[in-house]
């Protein structure tokens, strides 16, 4: 009964703080994917040495260079969105009540040629959507100042991290633990988030360059959506191939544009999805689909979008954790692919 109260108390303050929560999961999202690009770039960076084999470049300064490209690397993806996404979603806002009649003749369409008659109150509302998707970014955006102070803090106190556990007042067995538990999840962060990032831009970019040859309108915006809507696992992938078909459907003159533009982007998401992504994310984590999916729904209904975002890299941080405890290694169990975690031993 107690662990029920606590569960339940537990879901209403994430749910209640959740305008504190977010942008600290955003924050720690940029900080984890700039350290993990950080880490790419230290090496491939040339590190000219000296006849005795000493680097020339100190340490610290190999750290901030390769801190200074991430940024640059993230900053360059947010000035080509504010330059060249940013006005074409825009202009597909202005035309969603154009497309919202289309949508309703192509309903009309179907009920005449196939004879099932479709309730018009159950035809989504393009202008509604739009405008919901609108104030979720809208109130991204205000909470934009807080994410760059928590990041901020973030790489500033990522130096003496260390130094903080070896201070702590734990005995050495404990403090191996508690430092391979953070460490684990600390490098399986890094490494699911920098290959979902890849996976992601990639599926983007095939999607820009197939929806170009084709001619679909908007090509840009639809391969930005497609890029975003990766990182959510499943109702994602689905999502991403279902809005950029459903336009090609309801705007286009032919059958053909949403025939190519529908084998285009589900060849896209098999490939990547489906081949590409278990071979990379499967070395690091080993975690059920089915829970994954649960996971998925759950967050979803405590924070929204923004909890789907998160919720592949929480149920990694929750599975990692439980794996190295007695009393909760049945959660990891559970949690697993094949039932195999991690060695409780690993740590001592």
């Amino acid at each position: 009964m107690h662990n029920l109260v606590f569960f339940i108390a537990l879901i209403f303050c994430l749910w209640i703080g959740r305008s504190i929560f977010i942008p600290l999961l955003f924050a720690t999202f940029l900080w984890y994917l700039l350290n993990a690009i950080a880490a790419y770039y230290r090496k491939i960076m040339p590190c000219y040495k000296t006849y005795s084999g000493v680097c020339r470049i100190p340490g610290r300064m190999y750290t901030f260079l390769s801190i200074l490209l991430a940024f640059l690397t993230v900053g360059f993806v947010i000035y080509l969105f504010a330059t060249q996404i940013k006005p074409m979603l825009i202009e597909l806002y202005h035309a969603t009540p154009v497309l919202q009649n289309k949508l309703l003749a192509f309903s009309n369409f179907l009920s005449d040629k196939i004879g099932f008659d479709i309730d018009i109150d159950s035809i989504p509302s393009l202008p509604q959507i739009a405008g919901y998707i609108g104030s979720s970014l809208a109130g991204l955006a205000t909470s934009t100042g807080m994410v760059l102070i928590y990041l901020i803090f973030m790489f500033i106190e990522q130096s003496s991290f260390n130094k903080k556990i070896d201070a702590m007042p734990l005995s050495k067995p404990k403090s191996k633990k508690l430092r391979y538990i953070l460490n684990s999840i600390d490098e399986n962060m890094k490494k699911y988030l920098f290959t979902k990032t890849f996976i992601s831009a990639a599926t983007g970019l095939s999607a820009y360059i197939l929806l170009s040859i084709i001619g679909l309108e908007y090509a840009s915006v639809w391969a930005f959506i497609i890029f975003i809507l990766n990182y959510i696992p499943t109702i994602g992938s689905i999502l991403a191939c279902a809005l950029p078909i459903t336009y090609a459907l309801i705007s286009g003159d032919t059958w053909h544009l949403s025939l190519f533009t529908a084998i285009s982007l589900i060849s896209i998401e098999v490939v990547f999805g489906n081949i590409i992504d278990p071979k990379l994310t499967g070395k690091t984590l080993n975690i059920s689909t089915l829970a994954i999916l649960i996971n998925l729904v759950f967050w979803g209904m405590i924070w929204g979008a923004a909890g789907m975002f998160f919720s592949v890299p929480i149920l990694a941080a929750v599975y990692i954790t439980t794996a190295q405890f007695e009393s909760t290694r049945w959660i990891a169990t559970l949690l697993s692919t094949d039932g195999k975690i991690p060695d409780e031993t690993q740590s001592d």
